[in-house]
């Protein structure tokens, strides 16, 4: 959407205006004219045409000329289309956060609403033909039409307001629920933009957001035919009648009931979305406009707007890694192994296998490990190609591409090996030692450690310049982040050809030091070792487990514990404190966990809830004790406002610490990190930006982390 870093200031950008061109097209059967208005930003597919206030302008007056010419019998109808590749990809949002009013922001929704109110006022029948990506904005430029028609392969069709901050505010909180149904505009306006996951053209057609899905080669010449066959009234489409009453408010009911389980009233946007559709079957068109316009309004002045678009602006750019050598010094990889057949190794050979296109060889000490790692390698294919989302032909390649051995010297001939064995430095190291003495000199040896040392790692080595970390997360297939790590002597040419591997495994790298748990596993252990230490002190599990829910974490933190395996979260959390100190507590209570081999969580009342931490595992921690009565650590026990204050804390003075360490180049990148390696919400902007409006930063490190305004509203501090 924007090639400005998040820290500049988006004012300086002029808008990329939009423009409206308009041509007439004469319709088959003598149909007479039908006025084509094609929305192009004048820039290649690179850069999507957006809406912002001059193109809304330009619009507004291109459709107010075609009401006229409708009203003196010139046109009889309208269509909008797109450039190549895209309808419109919705608002302006650099142009949407330099807003400073509320006024200011309450007419950019009324200005939205009065263009897009001309296409239902037109006089004429008017078309939307959905030639590519439209979201937001630019899916509700088609809503406001009569009728659609979407091409077979554009691209995404959504609206992901709610996702950004905001709701959809011109139309389409009243026009979904009228086109498909109550229930399914839940779905189109709060799980799937919550989900990122957008719609394609045949999910769209099939429930009713589009009436006609036309192939991409002649899309547009059948299109106008298909408009001339409506306009000759030879097709009527589809239109399902209102829910009643009850079903509407059964649905926004249990929707609401829904929110609370899963992001506990931590952002206005989806529930404010969810007021919009609770306005019912019976409201005004210009009553619901109204309320989209204030909805609108109070969010755009909102910070986690300003916050959303600062990390929207932040995942943006880190397809451009910051400080990643020149991408000329990688390594050709035509052949990868891995040490290691367990569950990551296995996932890492499945990504590269399918990704990279190339031979991988999974090497471990027995034959059973490597016929599981295989095993899991196969089961998973067949899992995709049996659910449509792998070619057959894709998946025997694979198959056939990853092997297995026993024998170290069978990696000999690989350009990239990838150890991924239990994190034990002893063992990684007589890898590397062993891996040394067999493969080539322009081989490159990448850890996929965790929390370890690369340079340590590397210490005995011949050629530590070598030496590389590319950290994956768990699951590997769809966790987006990379850890890239450069030690203390990795060359340039092993960190660009690490760069140059995730790229082409369509993952986002961010450049960290080589200083213990990276970035996320440094932050996120610590906050899991923080709640765990309220607990130790007495206070509740549950109270605990649930004092998060502010900041909008994917689970609550025992089920996390769960995910990652109580044992391996001890393993870093252990590993820490030896290096970090103090601030990484010690928890008694995990240790016999681990040891015994407890689970801590409940199943999910039901399915996509949360997993509730298990009440029957407080007396390995110790009695509950009354908040603000003396703990048994000889401080107050903590309620679950403390606790939450206690990891904001504890959480401020470690960013401190990475910053002045330089673990990464700038504050962004952990918020980069944090957003895509541990689901830090899109709505706070990321971990710095809700410490600075917290306060936090001011109060524990004596000043802000951002600038002010990069990712709130100005002078907004709680």
């Amino acid at each position: 959407m924007t090639e400005n870093t998040p820290t500049e200031n988006s004012s300086a950008r002029a808008e990329r205006v939009t423009h409206s061109l308009v041509r007439d097209v004469t319709l088959p059967g003598d149909g007479g004219t039908l006025a084509l208005v094609t929305l192009d930003n004048g820039l290649d597919h690179t850069k999507p045409s957006t809406l912002g206030p001059q193109g809304m302008a330009e619009l507004t007056a291109a459709l107010t000329t075609l009401q006229s010419r409708a009203a003196a019998g010139e046109i009889a109808g309208v269509a909008i289309t797109g450039k190549p590749y895209f309808l419109a990809a919705g608002a302006d949002l650099l142009q949407v956060s330099t807003v400073t009013s509320h006024d200011q922001a309450l007419e950019l929704g009324r200005g939205g609403h009065a263009a897009y109110e001309l296409l239902h006022t037109m006089g004429v029948p008017t078309f939307a033909f959905v030639n590519g990506l439209a979201l937001g904005g630019g899916l509700e430029v088609a809503l406001n039409c009569d009728y659609r028609s979407v091409a077979s392969d554009a691209a995404a069709l959504g609206l992901p307001e709610t996702g950004l901050g905001l709701v959809p505010g011109w139309g389409g909180a009243y026009l979904v629920p009228r086109l498909v149904g109550i229930e399914k505009a839940v779905d189109v306006l709060l799980t799937r933009p919550a989900a990122n996951k957008p719609f394609k053209p045949a999910e769209a057609l099939e429930i009713g957001l589009v009436d006609e899905l036309f192939e991409a080669a002649d899309f547009l010449e059948r299109s106008v035919d298909w408009a001339a066959r409506v306009l000759r009234g030879e097709v009527t489409p589809a239109r399902r009648e209102l829910d009643p009453q009850p079903v509407w408010d059964a649905v926004v009911h249990g929707t609401r009931e829904r929110l609370d389980a899963l992001i506990a009233g931590s952002r206005p946007a989806p529930y404010r979305a969810l007021d919009l559709l609770a306005l019912g079957p019976d409201v005004t068109r210009a009553e619901a406009f109204a309320a989209e316009d204030e909805a609108l309004a109070d969010l755009i002045m909102s910070d986690e707007m300003r916050a959303s678009v600062y990390a929207f602006q932040l995942t943006s750019a880190g397809k451009k890694p910051a400080g990643a050598p020149s991408k000329d010094l990688a390594r050709p990889v035509t052949r990868v192994g891995i040490v290691g057949a367990g569950l990551m190794a296995a996932q890492i050979a499945l990504l590269v296998s399918q990704r990279l296109g190339v031979p991988v060889v999974m090497r471990d000490l027995d034959t059973e490990r490597v016929e599981k790692g295989l095993g899991f390698v196969k089961a998973t294919v067949d899992k995709l190609v049996g659910r449509g989302r792998m070619k057959p032909e894709v998946g025997m390649r694979i198959v056939a591409s990853v092997s297995g051995t026993t024998e170290i010297t069978d990696l000999a001939s690989c350009d990239v090996v990838i150890e991924a064995v239990t994190e034990v430095m002893g063992l990684k190291k007589k890898v590397f030692a062993e891996l040394e003495e067999i493969v080539g000199e322009d081989t490159i040896l990448a850890t996929n450690t965790s929390a370890l040392s690369i340079t340590e790692m590397a210490s005995d080595l011949r050629h530590p310049e070598r030496v590389v970390g590319i950290h994956f997360f768990n699951p590997v297939a769809q966790m987006p982040l990379v850890e890239v790590v450069r030690a203390e002597r990795t060359s340039d040419e092993a960190l660009a050809t690490a760069f140059a591997i995730t790229k082409k495994l369509r993952k986002t790298a961010v450049l960290v030091k080589d200083r213990p748990g990276f970035v996320v596993n440094r932050l996120l252990v610590l906050v899991m070792g923080k709640v765990v230490e309220a607990v130790e002190n007495g206070t509740s599990v549950e109270v605990a487990d649930s004092a998060l829910a502010p900041l909008g974490f994917p689970m609550p933190t025992f089920e996390l514990f769960d995910l990652v395996g109580p044992a391996v979260g001890l393993h870093v959390l252990t590993s820490l404190r030896e290096d970090l100190g103090e601030r990484f507590p010690r928890s008694p209570g995990l240790e016999k966990i681990v040891a015994d081999g407890t689970r801590v969580v409940l199943d999910a009342p039901a399915p996509g809830l949360h997993k509730p931490v298990d009440p029957a595992i407080q007396p390995v921690f110790g009695e509950a004790l009354p908040a603000g009565a003396e703990g048994r650590a000889g401080t107050p026990v903590l309620d679950a406002a403390g606790v939450l204050d206690s990891v904001l804390t504890a959480l401020t003075v470690e960013i401190g610490h990475m910053l002045s360490e330089g673990v990464v180049a700038d504050p962004t990148q952990i918020d980069l990190c944090m957003i895509l390696g541990a689901g830090w919400g899109f709505h706070t902007g990321g971990i710095t930006p809700y410490l600075d409006r917290t306060g936090y930063s001011e109060r524990v490190l004596g000043r802000r982390i951002l600038p002010d305004g990069v990712a709130n509203v100005p002078g907004n501090v709680a």
